[in-house]
Order: C-alpha cells, then structure tokens, then sequence
C-alpha cells in the first residue's frame, strides 16, 4: 500500500504515527530519536523547528508531515531557495506520492498546479501570503534551508509566510539553525499552536576532521586509497572545479570494469556541447563535476551517477550544501575563503558546517570524513622544510613562500575554529516594496490594519519597524499619486487589475505589453523588436553580457587602431561601449511614462540586452552562441535565460501582436530549448507513465523530434543557409570552408563579387520568399538565394536537408552541394 493508503483520515494521532512509522519500517528505515520526536509533535499538529545535522533525515520528516496534512485533506507547500532543490524534492516526493498528489511551482513555470502537495521557491509562497493572508488554502508549510530567513537579499520571503499565515502549521529545517527561541515563541503566538524545537548535535554518522597538508591530487590519491570514497573536492568558482576535475584525470580514479558499468549506464545519453563532451570523458572516468551553471540535464545526470555510487571524485561548488542529494563519505574543502560578491573573505561557520555536512552517507558510513586543504604556500613552505630536515643551514637557505597578493589568511587555527564553532544568530532581514505593498491592497478588507501587521509585527528591532512604516507612507503616497490607489469611503482599494500572477512571474510584463503598442507592426524588424522589448524585462544573464561586452570593445579597439585614434583617446570612447541594447533609448523613455501611473514598476530595473535576439540574428545554434563567447561553464545559466525568455514571449505577447515571422522565431526559440535540454519536461512524463523497470539506465528520454515541428524546423534550416550568407557577405572563406569542406567556397565568392559589388544580409535577404525547398522523403533540396544588389537573384546557395540525421542529433543538418549562378 502507498503512505496515503495507510494514512488515517480522522484527526487520530497515536494512529498517523503507527501508520507512518510502519510505512518506514517496510521501507527498510528506523527513525532516529529526531526524527521520532518530530513526527510525533506533527501528528498532534504542532510547529516544528527541526535542526539537527546533514544526514539526520530530515527529508522524511518532511514526508511525514506532508502525508498527514494530505491524509487530513489538507493542501501542503514545500518551499526551498533555488529551483534545482525544488525540482529534487518534487521527483522524490512524486515517487512517494504519486504523479497525481504533488505540484511544482518555480515563478516561470508550473506543473500540476492544484495538486495537494505544491513545492515552489520560497517567493512564490511569500507573495502567495500577502496576496491572500489568512485565506491563501495554505494548511502547512515545510519549509527547507531555513536559514536563508537570514539572507540579507532574500531573508524577507521565509519570513512573511511565519507572519502572514496563521492558519497553517510549520515545520522549518535546516542543519544550521543556531538559537531559534525568539522565532520559535513568535510562531506559537500566531498560530495558537505549540511550537516544538527538536534539535540534536548527534550525527548519526558523526565526522572526523583533518587538516591535509599535500598538494590536492595527493590528497585525493590518499583518500581514495584509504576506502574515503566518494569524495566531493569543494571548491568556490566554477573556473577551478572543472580545472580540478581534468587534472585529476592523470589519477587512476576507477578501474575496467567499473568503466564499463558507466559506459553501460550512460548508454546514449546525448552529450551535444563542448562542456558536456568534457563531462563524457571525466564521468567515463569517474570524475562528476557538479555546479550550478551546467545544464540540467548534465547536473541530474552526476547526481544519479553519484547515487548508484559509481563516481568515486566529485568536484564542484559549494551550491552542493545547499541540501542537493548526492551521496558522499568525504568533503575535502580546497579553501575557507570565498567571494561573496563584494570581497574576499573566510566562510562563516553556517557555511562550513553546511558543506562539511554533506560527508558521511547514513546507511553506508560507520564516519564522514571532512578535510580542509592548506594554502598552497604553506604546503610548499612545510615541504621544503621537511626536505630541510634538522640541518640548520638548509634550514636558514629556506626561502619562504609568500602567500599571493590579496590572499586572505586563514590556516589550520581558522580550520579547527570553525569545527567547534557554532552556526551564527539567525537574523530578521524584513524588506518592503511597491509589489509586496500592492498584494496586500490586493487583499482587500481592512488593508491599514494588514500594513500594519505586516510592517510593526514583524521580526525587525524597532528602530527597522520605524524605518519600514516610513518606507510604506512613502509608497502609498506614491500609488495614490499615480492613481494606482483610492480611498472610498475611508477604503483603501487598487483603481487597475493585477495580473493572476502578479509578482510570481516577470514582474514588468504590464510594462512589456504596454510597450509592445509602441512599435510598428509593419517594420522589417518587428519581431526582433518584440524579442527586445521581452528581454528587457528579464534578469541579467551576467556571464553573457560581460562576453559580449569584451567582444565589442575588442572589435571597436581594432576599428580605432585602424583609423589611427590615439591611445588616451581610445580609451576614453571605450567607457562608453557596452553589451547590445537594442532599443534601450525607446523602452527607457517608455518605462518612465508608464512609472508615472505605475510606481511600482520602478522596484524593478529596466535591462535592455540582446542574446535571444543576438543569437537569432547571427543564425547560431546553442552550441555555437556558447563557444563564440566562450560560455562553457555557463551552458545552464545561458539555457535557464533562454527559456525564461521563450516562456516570457508565449505568455506575455498577446495574439494580436503576433506575426507570422514572430510566431516563427517563438516556436525556433522553444524548440531550440526543448533540444539542448529538455529533462525537466521528460522526467515529469517519464513519472506520470513511469517505466517497469526501476534499474533503467540513468539515461533521460530523447527529446521530441526536431522534425517533428514543422516551424521551428523549417526556421533552423534557415539559419543554417542564412549563417553562411552572413559568412560570405564578410568573405569569410576559412570559416565557410571549415562549414563546407566539400565546396570551394573561395571560387565561388570570387565569381559572386564579379557579377556583385555587395551581398545583402538585411531583412529582404533573410525573408521566407528567398528559400526554396522542395520535400522529399528523408531528405529536402533547399536553394537559398541570394540578396544581391541589383535584386537579379541569380545566385545561390543549394543544399540538401538530412531528415534523419537532424532527427538524431536534435539540429537541422545541412550540407551544401553547390554556389552558383542560375
């Protein structure tokens, strides 16, 4: 039977208890004093502060709570603070609950959105609150890494849920709590409910600490010798994990047969980029890498690896200890600085005790071990005093290694400061906007009395209360100005509609769909226009930005050069060149006029940007977009952006903005998407149709076939064509015959500028009427035409379109035949 089966559906305590632990027991799982205790305060209905160490099983805490809140015909949300533990904790509790039972809401996308277990970043159900208040349907909370209520940025979502929902009953986790009393007395206060604070020091695979003074691969080869494997080597950039994992394949990581077990797992999973042929050849190995900007499907594809225990090295960032679920005996941390952004500084307890928390696998190590790694300097400094021995003058002819400029010191002392310390003071890190402000208008009822809860019985000292209620009159005063607010009749109400889901999507997208009037329907670039005007309203992909900035400003340095412009002078005009921002100057002036009736909006920055629409115009592929710019270790972050701006284009632009040629270049964009990764959509029906074999290859399924949308594909056969149009107006012939080694592209161009002075790259060059197809089974002829001056039209470029190989590789696979007068 499933949990929901054995569960009771009266209010029956002792019997949700007796029903969950023998669902355990028949699971193979004794709980833990913990977790005993927790379950047992959850049943009676009580709050819960569960804080006890990484490895203490406090996700089936969470399962407990949630099938008992379901069982009662309660609707539960799991909250966490980034999408990939979101999407974690949803397959996992899927597979508790069945398909039918849990949803996923992440902001940008939903999936099963009624569903009577939710699970969302921790915003979603913050703006959820104010919206509704007390009425939200929110029966209980589980919330995970609650120490992010710290975050100075971010803190303000886990805290508004604890003031605005007191109807619901909470159970808040974490490994690094520190005291929670104030919380904790707070809590009972509003829901009325006893608030149980369940702690313990005791792992259940304790740890052992050690200070490692051998250059890293020594340490590893040290460690895996000594049966510590799986190690998660930590580092604190993305740049030196990768760096770390190819270095270490000079180790003798696993052996044949082990090989052949992954290759075998592996089997036809499509590694279709330059970092992901990387990543085939180290997991091959048994090296995973393991951060934030890979793809999904990359990352998804490590952890389960790792999970099937055949990844003996794993080295990654330490996003690893934000509850990611991938199995490790030691942690061995390369440094105990990081940058946080703004400096460089030693980690905090909370951090450290976060990442040494994921050592030690429950059910597989009787210990966890966690090693912290000495500066290089002083590991070449004790070495060379070794080598030194006891005689005085080698030792006086040391010269001492220094520590490199801007180091910040730290050292076995910091290391062993660390290990007995404990996690700091959560603190309140209470926020207020136009947004939040605007929700709780929303609300209706007695809406000073909601601003006022929210802002003085909050969790802030009172000089911040004060300081947020001048805050809030500053705001109000503002949307009454602007006409966003009445009263009537001594009733403060909103005067306009908000969207469904306001501040839970792209906030500016009022803002996107007021400009979108602004332009011109007619216009050739229209729907390039469109892109623009969406992307502006998205987040800055920062590594993209920086990488087209440094790529203009190189090409604007060799321009200068060329013209002989002076150095001073060069560098002058250099301050003013930046990443494309088409229309920035339009959306700008735009964006001010529309924040004179909507105040709000000015929460929120405008960030005119080109990569949707860069890509598109320079007919890239994914794959290519990341090697021109050199994006490798930030595939997932590039792909994350492309699909917030394909989802913010299929939901924002209205039908009557729509062309032809835009639905087009929506339909390439999903489609390119869908191709590059699309395993978040796969395991989901790979879960509501699960397959009969639990030990499948970790293999996701292949994406739908690119041929099997006709849209999208006949716009990558154009881009394939219209790529080497742009290559041939620049004569580009190295490139072109890298392309086409078959077709002698420097005769062919010769023979073009003989009859042409110019070849047009413009809209009329890239229109639909200038690609001629005839389809055939398997494989289409495809002439591309050629924009010339004159408008003669009598060159060409033919080619021929392999169906079944485009169908294998998820691109459009194009060879040229011929380029040729007619």
């Amino acid at each position: 039977m499933s949990l929901l089966e054995t569960m009771p559906t009266d209010d029956d305590p002792d019997a949700a208890y007796a029903a969950f632990v023998e669902w355990a027991e028949g699971r193979g799982l004794t709980l833990y004093p913990a977790q005993d205790e927790a379950v047992v305060e959850l049943v009676t209905g009580a709050n819960v502060i569960l804080a006890t160490p990484t490895g203490s099983g406090k996700s089936l805490v969470a399962v407990a709570a949630h099938a008992s809140c379901v069982a009662r015909g309660g609707r539960t949300w799991y909250t966490a603070p980034i999408k990939a533990l979101v999407s974690e904790k949803f397959f996992a509790l899927v597979e508790v609950f069945g398909a039918a039972n849990v949803g996923m809401i992440t902001g940008d996308s939903s999936v099963n959105a009624d569903a009577p277990i939710i699970c969302c970043t921790a915003e979603i159900l913050a703006n959820l609150a104010l919206r509704r208040g007390p009425d939200a349907g929110v029966d209980q909370v589980v919330m995970d890494e609650f120490h992010y209520y710290a975050d100075p940025d971010r803190g303000w979502a886990w805290q508004v849920p604890l003031l605005m929902l007191p109807n619901a009953q909470f159970l808040l986790m974490s490994a690094t709590l520190g005291d929670v009393t104030g919380i904790a007395d707070d809590l009972s206060r509003r829901t009325g409910r006893p608030t149980a604070r369940v702690t313990s020091v005791d792992r259940p695979v304790p740890l052992h600490h050690y200070y490692a003074m051998t250059p890293v691969h020594e340490t590893v080869e040290e460690l895996l010798h000594g049966g510590q494997a799986p190690v998660y080597v930590v580092h604190f950039s993305q740049a030196a994990a990768m760096e770390r994992a190819q270095a270490l394949m000079s180790i003798r990581i696993i052996e044949r047969a082990q090989r052949d077990e992954i290759a075998e797992q592996i089997g036809g999973f499509r590694f279709t980029t330059g970092f992901g042929r990387s990543l085939s050849r180290l997991v091959r190995s048994g090296i995973g890498v393991h951060h934030a900007g890979m793809l999904p499907k990359y990352r998804r594809l490590v952890e389960q690896l790792a999970q099937r225990g055949l990844l003996r090295v794993i080295c990654g960032t330490d996003t690893l200890g934000v509850g990611i679920n991938v199995p490790i005996r030691t942690v061995l941390l390369t440094a105990l600085t990081k940058y946080d952004g703004q400096r460089m500084r030693q980690l905090t307890a909370r951090e450290f005790h976060q990442i040494a928390g994921r050592a030690g696998r429950a059910g597989f190590d009787t210990a966890g071990t966690v090693m912290v790694q000495a500066p290089e300097h002083e590991v070449e400094n004790a070495r060379a005093i070794e080598k030194a021995g006891d005689d005085p003058k080698k030792r006086r002819k040391i010269i001492r290694k220094k520590a490199p400029e801007g180091f910040v010191s730290w050292g076995e002392p910091s290391f062993r400061k660390l290990v007995e310390a404990e996690p700091e003071p959560l603190t309140s890190s209470m926020q207020l906007t136009a947004a939040m402000l605007i929700n709780v208008i929303a609300r209706g009822g007695d809406v000073l009395g909601n601003v006022r809860a929210l802002v003085f019985d909050n969790h802030e000292p009172r000089p911040r209360k004060y300081a947020l209620a001048r805050r809030a009159i500053a705001i109000y005063r503002t949307l009454v100005a602007a006409g966003v607010v009445e009263v009537v009749d001594r009733s403060i109400r909103l005067t306009v509609d908000l969207p469904p889901h306001f501040a839970l999507n792209q906030p500016l997208s009022p803002f996107a769909l007021a400009a979108l009037e602004l332009l011109d329907r007619d216009a050739p670039d229209y729907a390039l226009d469109v892109v623009s005007v969406i992307e502006a309203t998205l987040d800055d992909p920062r590594p993209v930005l920086s990488q087209q900035e440094f790529r203009a400003r190189g090409e604007a340095v060799a321009a200068m050069k060329a013209e002989g412009i002076e150095y001073e002078e060069r560098m002058a005009l250099l301050e003013d060149i930046t990443h494309p921002r088409p229309l920035a100057e339009l959306l700008e002036q735009a964006f001010e006029t529309f924040a004179t009736s909507q105040p709000w909006v000015r929460d929120f920055a405008l960030k005119p940007k080109s990569v949707v629409r860069d890509m598109f115009e320079r007919a890239m592929t994914f794959g290519e977009f990341v090697s021109a710019y050199q994006l490798g270790r930030s595939e997932g972050l590039v792909l994350r952006y492309l699909g917030d701006a394909y989802r913010a284009l299929s939901q924002t632009v209205p039908d009557e903005a729509r062309t032809e040629e835009l639905l087009d270049l929506i339909e390439w964009l999903g489609e390119l998407v869908r191709q590059v990764d699309s395993s978040l959509v796969d395991e989901w029906e790979a879960l509501v149709n699960p397959a009969a074999d639990p030990d499948a290859p970790v293999v996701p399924p292949a994406p739908p076939s690119v041929v099997s949308n006709p849209r999208a594909f006949l716009v990558l056969v154009r881009n394939e064509l219209f790529r080497r149009v742009q290559l041939a107006a620049l004569q580009r012939d190295d490139e072109l015959s890298a392309l086409d080694p078959d077709v002698d592209w420097p005769a062919a161009l010769d023979g073009y500028y003989a009859d042409h002075d110019s070849l047009g790259t413009g809209p009329a060059a890239r229109s639909a009427s200038m690609l001629l197809i005839d389809r055939k089974p398997g494989e289409w002829a495809v002439r591309q035409i050629l924009d010339d001056p004159a408008g003669d039209h009598d060159w060409g470029i033919d080619a021929t379109v392999d169906l079944a190989a485009s169908d294998e590789e998820g691109v459009a696979v194009v060879r040229v035949t011929a380029v040729r007068r007619l």
